[in-house]
Order: C-alpha cells, then structure tokens, then sequence
C-alpha cells in the first residue's frame, strides 16, 4: 500500500460561530468531550500550550480499557480563530483552516497519511472525530 506523502482532507460545516469553535477545538476541558471517533471510545485527558513550539496531548481509551494510546504533538503555526498546524510525535503534518462562514464555521482539517492503516479508512476515523466535534458544538453552544 502507498501511502508516504499522501495528504488526506476532511471537512464539516458547524453551526456556531468560529470563536466558539475555537474555545471548543483548543481548550482541554472541550477537548475531552469531543477528541474520539465513537462512543465507545473516550479521552479522559488533555494537555495543550497552544503556541508556535508548544506541545499538546490528548489519550484516547476504549470505555472498556481493552486499548489506549497517547496523540500529541508540538504546534508550527496558530492564528487565532483561523488556522492551526502541527506537527505530530511520529512527524506527520496536520493543518487545520477555520473559516467564518457568517454564524457558521467551516473546518477544515489536512493530515499526512500514515502507512500502517488504508487511506479510506484513516479518512472515515478523521472524518469520525470531527463529525463528533460538529455534534458536540452544535450541543454546547
């Protein structure tokens, strides 16, 4: 499978205005609550110095403790309500653009593909944490 360099998009529309949907992106305590791909999964900790060379991270558990890990990383880029880069610890590359549609944000989010999973399938788990991300704002706000 081929899959060095190949970047993937995902994208979702939310319904609220881009500077909630920052709160709700970068801080930790919103993090906990929507940083998964389904319910039977959970992030019961988050860390993040959103700042050029600051690191985040976040772990992710099955509810049931039969798997865990850690992702983080250490920001490149951040400009407030707008756009977001980052690199993570096994190096791949993550943009993510913020775009203020009127009371709407539009999220767009670009990663580096890993060689271990198929293409369709981190794309689906990508698109899964942000259509979980929509849903918890559109909830919260």
């Amino acid at each position: 499978m081929e899959t060095v360099n190949q970047t993937i998009t995902v994208e979702t529309t939310v319904h609220v205005p881009v500077e909630k949907v920052w709160i709700y992106w970068t801080e930790p305590q919103h993090i906990t609550k929507w940083s998964f791909a389904s319910d039977d999964w959970h992030a019961p900790n988050a860390e993040n110095d959103l700042r050029v060379g600051g690191k985040f991270l976040t772990r992710l558990e099955a509810k049931d403790g039969s798997f865990g890990f850690d992702l983080g990383g250490v920001y490149d880029e951040v400009r407030i309500n707008e756009f977001i880069s980052y690199t993570l610890g096994d190096g791949r590359k993550v943009a993510i653009t913020f775009i203020r549609q009127e009371n709407d944000t539009k999220v767009i989010e670009s990663f580096e593909a890993e060689t271990t999973n198929s293409i369709e399938m981190q794309k689906a788990g990508w698109q899964a944490f942000l259509d979980n991300f929509k849903k918890y704002c559109e909830i919260s706000k």
